[in-house]
């Protein structure tokens, strides 16, 4: 790895002449948009909370849209979109340019991107325009990518001064493909635990259709194959066997980014033709993308993460966060975020035997499904708090300035 405290780069060529305080370090945040997702929460959550005194923040996007777009806005964060229809027309180039244009006229101090699209998009710009610190994240453990994607992700990767990854699974799988380990840090999603207290919002229940006092299954995932959503669906036939008020919430839907392009999958059409099949029909919901999870978990019974393949789960920690029970898949990321038989359930990844087994294990037992809300809940306020992660996000940053100018900037002390 290229060692950033020997890039020759003043003091000065750090300094943003657009700051009100010139002192702060600016900081770029590029991902592709703004839709419902545990990226973008992300993002969000960190333009939120950034401390501005130290941190001049600017956001750069594929594509301007998305259900957190109105919120990124209303904190009159600048934000351009360099709007591409595929990573490999000449037309990308072109937007690289600008954007690398871009960053030289605001001073950016660093250029931190988000998974495939972005980093692949805006890593290679970031370096042209000679930007000091460039960063990268990548937040799966990259099943859904083609070999020439997972190749281009890394090429890219290898121009960045260091990856951030959200789970230590995240970070074995990387390493075992190739990368380089002394790139890596871990830092943690984080949950704002104010927006989860419990709270029951009985007009919820009526507005989806779900009776006063059936015990509600939820899957909360954007909706694509790796996510297993039929599993649950087979599992969900296995619990109304015997719970035969139980109903079925999926919140999430199925719209995808291919190629820099909002497409819309045919996923939800094959899981709703196989809730019909599976007798399904009447009980359960397919919610689509909602803004207000927090007002749906508090008539939650049990959450469920069925994934194949999963980073760290901002569902599964809003969950916990909330004080709902969880049963979840054992993969990737999911242990390092529950304690099979203290805050949760795991089950093996494809087996709606095992997930539906689980799910009726919490429902049949009052008094363990309390134990492990209260312990989940317990474990994100210890583990995975919105504050210890943007504490850990400006320590990251300043730690990068100081190794690159060699003191840390007048004013910028540490987190």
């Amino acid at each position: 790895m290229r060692d950033v405290a020997r890039r020759p780069t003043s003091v000065v060529a750090l300094r943003s002449p657009i700051a009100t305080q010139p002192d702060r370090i600016s900081v770029l945040k590029f991902t592709t948009l703004f839709a419902i997702g545990g990226t973008e929460r992300h993002v969000l959550n960190l333009a939120k909370e950034l401390d501005p005194s130290r941190f001049e923040l600017h956001l750069g996007c594929l594509k301007r849209w998305g259900e957190f777009l109105n919120e990124i806005e209303a904190r009159k964060i600048p934000l351009a979109e360099y709007r591409i229809t595929s990573l490999y027309r000449p037309r990308t180039f072109r937007q690289q340019l600008r954007f690398a244009g871009d960053l030289r006229r605001n001073r950016i101090q660093i250029v931190h991107s988000y998974n495939f699209h972005a980093n692949v998009f805006a890593i290679p710009a970031a370096r042209l325009a000679g930007t000091p610190i460039v960063v990268a994240s990548i937040r799966d453990t990259g099943t859904h990518l083609t070999p020439m994607q997972r190749r281009a992700q890394k090429f890219s990767c290898r121009l960045a001064d260091r990856i951030v990854v959200n789970a230590e699974a995240v970070r074995q799988s990387l390493i075992s493909d190739g990368y380089d380990p002394a790139k890596f840090t871990v830092i943690r999603n984080g949950v704002d635990l104010a927006r989860f207290e419990q709270r029951h919002h009985p007009r919820l229940r009526r507005e989806l259709g779900l009776p006063a006092r059936a015990p509600v299954i939820a899957v909360l995932a954007r909706l694509n194959r790796l996510k297993g959503v039929e599993y649950f669906l087979e599992a969900a036939a296995i619990v109304a066997a015997r719970f035969p008020e139980a109903r079925f919430l999926i919140v999430g839907d199925a719209a995808v980014v291919r190629d820099g392009a909002i497409v819309k999958g045919d996923y939800r059409r094959e899981l709703e033709r196989d809730a019909a099949r599976l007798g399904l029909e009447g009980r359960v919901v397919f919610a689509g993308f909602r803004l207000d999870v927090p007002e749906l978990l508090s008539e939650v019974a049990v959450s469920v993460l069925p994934s194949l393949s999963e980073g760290l789960s901002n569902t599964l920690l809003e969950s916990m966060a909330a004080g709902v029970p969880v049963v979840a898949t054992r993969v990737g990321g999911n242990l390092e975020t529950v304690e099979d038989g203290r805050t949760g359930l795991l089950v093996p990844p494809c087996d709606a035997a095992a997930l539906g087994d689980a799910i009726c294990r919490l429902l049949e037992d009052g008094e363990l499904a309390a134990r492990f809300g209260e312990a989940g809940r317990r474990r994100v306020v210890e583990y995975f708090s919105l504050a210890r992660m943007v504490r850990e996000t400006e320590g990251f940053y300043q730690d990068l300035v100081r190794q690159v100018v060699g003191v840390a900037p007048d004013g910028a002390g540490a987190a």
